[in-house]
């Protein structure tokens, strides 16, 4: 939308200009421009001719000829037209800044607007007004023009001060045409740049309230409307018809336009001030209040001495703003120089063009704040939005660093639960063992001294070494490798020797750095005595093999009997009455396995894999 304004509004000037060249190309001799007149101050129905007149060149600005002229002013100008009188005229003032009676030959044509206050002027718009041919006489004519308008002192502005400019008369359809360029080139320029700065500043404004750690988008969103509003009279110029208080609203727009640029700059400069929030809200109620009380007589010097005011705070704000980026950034700091020195220059291009009588220049320049606050408001919004995506990405990035802390911390938290239950459960083993060895041990030491029965002996000794077993798994203290194979192979040979089998033992003669856990040498050693059980019992073996070594990381343990095997059709009963199934339910605790292979007339083998890593871990 506002795009498609701002082409219009560039289409428009282009046809004004084409529309001028028109007229002082093909059909000049009919263009007649009236830049001189006879002037009176009197406020009578008709041209006081009576009066002592005065000449003037026209435009005729009241702000600079007349400041302290009330008004009404009547004009007097000499309209000379060939022969014939050519038809279809009308006369075009581009600017007045008031009302007008325009009266031809001593007849009136009609008035713009109300001649006695209250009245708001129209600065902003030209006018046009036909020309009956019944009324225009061949050679000379009298063009008599009241105008009624607002002097320097009732104004805050220069610029909405009365001043008549010079009159031209050519073809209605062209000055129709002149007079639409200049509406939509002007008011649709105008539109534009205030719509697109109001939807902008109400869009930072918005922002602003929502995400309270960034106010000054709002501050700024609050000085683009203000800029706007003030702005509105160029494209709507009867927004209000008491030109008093036209000026007491402008003026208290002023006012905060200041309040929301120094909280803007102070701000985004982290440089909040506690005084700024009371003083400024202050500052705006007290503005209005005082020009009111000045009277209208007195407008244009009050808001002189606030304008004043409004400078010093507004340089003072400026200043903080623009030492705070020079220590911060570089590229924010000459960007800030920009647009101040841009804005500067808008206002010089206005005052420029006011003096000058260039109106194209003093719209162009009423433009440049507009647009150079509305890329500024733009810019902000791009930045916030890097903002934001940065702020995202390093949310991100936390809640991953978050997540990796908190599974550390749960991990070190089951270490330490492990190692806790570790802990109790060694103190534990080594209780019970204590337990075992001296109070069951020692009843089992008595037995075996004090029974007169031989077997009852035996068997209180055998449960005796199964429980020094026990307690040694329950203490928990590794064993070399080396010892636990000499102590196997005692065991293993002076058992089978009392049985009458020959052992064969044979092991690594190099040394063996490794240690069994006291679980998996217990575990081992009970494997190894009921595999020794069995062929002792059932096998009816001669001799009997055992073959240890290490390699690749594991423990192995090969027996090997001749005797006459296990039978199929007995195969699961030793299975279940000999303890196989035994064996290779401790060697899978171990995370090892036990193989057992057999066959009628063939022997009996054992094969035992224990891994020396796996059985420390599980330990």
């Amino acid at each position: 939308m506002f795009i498609r304004i701002f082409c219009w509004s560039l289409l428009a000037w282009a046809l004004s200009g084409a529309a001028r060249a028109q007229m002082g190309v093909s059909e000049s001799v009919s263009r007649i421009v009236l830049s001189s007149a006879l002037t009176v101050e009197a406020d009578e129905v008709s041209f006081p001719g009576h009066l002592l007149a005065r000449t003037v060149s026209l435009p005729d600005v009241w702000a600079q000829a007349r400041p302290d002229s009330r008004g009404p002013v009547w004009y007097r100008l000499n309209l000379n037209l060939p022969t014939p009188v050519p038809n279809s005229l009308a006369l075009w003032i581009e600017r007045a800044c008031g009302h007008l009676d325009v009266q031809v030959n001593g007849q009136s044509l009609g008035v713009t607007g109300p001649l006695r206050e209250p009245f708001a002027p129209l600065c902003n718009q030209g006018q046009l007004i036909n020309l009956p041919s019944a009324l225009l006489l061949e050679g000379s004519n009298t063009l008599d023009i009241k105008l009624v308008g607002r002097p320097l002192d009732s104004v805050g502005s220069a610029e909405r001060a009365a001043g008549l400019s010079a009159v031209v008369v050519d073809h209605s359809r062209r000055l129709k045409l002149l007079a639409e360029a200049q509406r939509v080139g002007i008011s649709g320029s105008a539109l534009a740049a205030t719509a697109g700065l109001m939807f902008l500043g109400a869009f930072l404004v918005v922002q602003g309230w929502q995400h309270r750690r960034e106010s000054h988008l709002g501050y700024f969103g609050g000085l683009m409307i203000a800029l706007g509003l003030i702005e509105s009279p160029r494209w709507l110029p009867e927004w209000t018809r008491n030109g008093v208080v036209m000026e007491l609203m402008l003026a208290g727009l002023w006012a905060l336009a200041t309040w929301a640029a120094v909280q803007f700059l102070l701000r985004h400069a982290d440089r909040e001030k506690n005084w700024a929030n009371w003083v400024l809200p202050l500052q705006c109620l007290a503005m209005p209040l005082s020009l009111a009380l000045l009277g209208s007589q007195h407008l244009n010097l009050g808001l002189r001495i606030w304008s004043v005011i409004f400078a010093l705070e507004l340089l003072a704000a400026v200043a903080i703003h623009l030492m705070y980026l020079r220590g911060t950034s570089t590229r924010s700091f000459w960007t800030m120089c920009a647009v101040i020195g841009l804005l500067v220059a808008g206002s010089l291009g206005t005052w420029v063009g006011f003096q000058a009588d260039l109106p194209w220049l003093n719209a162009a320049a009423h433009l440049v704040a507009p647009v150079v606050l509305g890329l500024l408001g733009l810019r902000l919004v791009q930045q916030r939005r890097r903002a934001l995506e940065s702020a995202e990405a390093s949310r991100m990035l936390l809640e991953q660093r978050v997540s990796e802390v908190k599974a550390d911390i749960e991990a070190n938290y089951r270490q330490l639960s492990d190692l806790r239950v570790t802990q109790v459960t060694d103190r534990e083993r080594k209780r019970i063992a204590a337990d075992l060895h001296d109070d069951l041990g020692a009843k089992l030491l008595t037995i075996v001294h004090t029974s007169e029965s031989e077997r009852i002996s035996t068997l209180a000794r055998e449960a005796l070494e199964e429980m020094r077993l026990s307690v040694r798994g329950l203490t928990g203290k590794p064993v070399r490798l080396e010892d636990a194979l000499g102590d196997w192979r005692a065991e293993v040979i002076s058992r089978l020797g009392q049985a009458s089998i020959e052992a064969v033992w044979t092991m690594p003669t190099e040394s063996l750095p490794q240690t069994l856990p006291a679980r998996a040498f217990v575990q081992t050693t009970r494997i190894l005595r009921e595999a020794v059980n069995n062929i002792i019992k059932h096998s009816g073996a001669s001799q009997c093999a055992v073959r240890c070594q290490v390699a690749e990381g594991d423990f192995q343990l090969v027996i090997q009997d001749n005797g006459k095997g296990i039978a199929e059709v007995v195969d699961g009963r030793l299975d279940r009455g000999h303890g196989l199934s035994s064996m290779k339910g401790r060697a899978k605790q171990l995370q090892g396995q036990c193989l057992v292979e057999s066959g009628p007339g063939y022997g009996t083998v054992i094969r035992l894999t224990v891994p020396l890593e796996t059985a420390a871990q599980t330990a």
